[in-house]
């Protein structure tokens, strides 16, 4: 949003953005000598009210939940003010919440009654409290985030991975060879797993901006059932002509001992990320325990 501008983003990245302000003026809420606007009479709550109206807009079905998280911001707006022994500024506030004499009345009213009885602890604003405010947005927050729902780095990387390779293959396409043997046909196809792996690798450091992502890449491994990432590197030609059956080693064995110890069976795919095992897959380090 800052690089590309708010109005560029799409909307459900937009709402992040407006939840992640209204957060931080909800958690400064009760600190009125912060600011967030630049009229330094607008309280944090004031301004978080703004950004819940924002929000509201984005939102194609308001519930009671919407009005709820409303009606609770502008009453700990006034609620704030009066604890702090502010009297004046909290009808000052009042004014400008409720700028349309018509909107809400009955609330208008209510505060305005509060305010002149100059009682920061009537039982309006208890029942009202500051604390049932943080749960009813976190309540907002956590449906958000389920609706939201995604893994950003995957997608992202797969359309990667996707546009690469459509453009190798335009790029690569010939008339089938008829003579063409099963062992070439299976070498195609795993040079082409290998394209894919690659791609996914380069797609992976661009999104994580040249960062450590060997947590990223482990995820990736038990997905795809690979060898740690070193032993892909290592046994590159290996992939790239097949795997051949091959005898377990002794030190292998003590491998896969020592990963079962660690992180219990049935857990092949970390067993097999975190040992040095000689081309092996998740598969085959289950069959080779069953025979141990």
């Amino acid at each position: 949003a800052v690089i590309n501008g708010l109005s560029k983003i799409a909307t459900q990245q937009k709402k992040t953005v407006y939840l992640c302000q209204l957060l931080t003026r909800i958690a400064k809420g009760k600190t009125l000598d912060c600011h967030f606007e630049n009229d330094q009479r607008i309280s944090p709550l004031e301004s978080a009210l703004s950004i819940w109206t924002l929000i509201e807009r984005e939102d194609s079905k308001h519930d009671k939940l919407h009005e709820d998280i409303r009606r609770l911001i502008q009453i700990q707006v006034v609620a704030v003010h009066m604890e702090k022994g502010y009297f004046k500024e909290a009808a000052e506030v009042l004014e400008r919440l409720f700028t349309d004499l018509e909107s809400n009345k009955p609330l208008r009213m209510k505060l305005a009654t509060i305010i002149k009885s100059k009682d920061p602890y009537v039982p309006f604003l208890q029942n009202f409290s500051y604390n049932l405010l943080i749960s009813k947005i976190k309540s907002y927050v956590e449906l958000f985030m389920k609706d939201s729902e995604t893994n950003f780095l995957i997608q992202a990387a797969t359309e990667q991975v996707e546009a690469k390779e459509l453009g190798a293959t335009m790029l690569q396409k010939e008339p089938a060879n008829v003579n063409e043997t099963k062992e070439d046909s299976n070498l195609e196809t795993n040079q082409r797993f290998v394209f894919r792996t690659i791609l996914l690798r380069d797609s992976l450091d661009k999104y994580c901006l040249k960062a450590d992502f060997s947590l990223v890449w482990t995820y990736f491994n038990c997905l795809l059932d690979l060898n740690s990432l070193q032993n892909v590197d290592k046994h590159a030609d290996a992939w790239a002509c097949g795997r051949k059956r091959q005898r377990w080693t002794y030190a292998e064995d003590l491998q896969l001992k020592s990963g079962v110890r660690e992180f219990g069976v049935g857990n092949w795919a970390k067993i097999l990320v975190h040992g040095e095992f000689n081309n092996r897959t998740s598969v085959m380090l289950k069959d080779r325990w069953r025979t141990l």
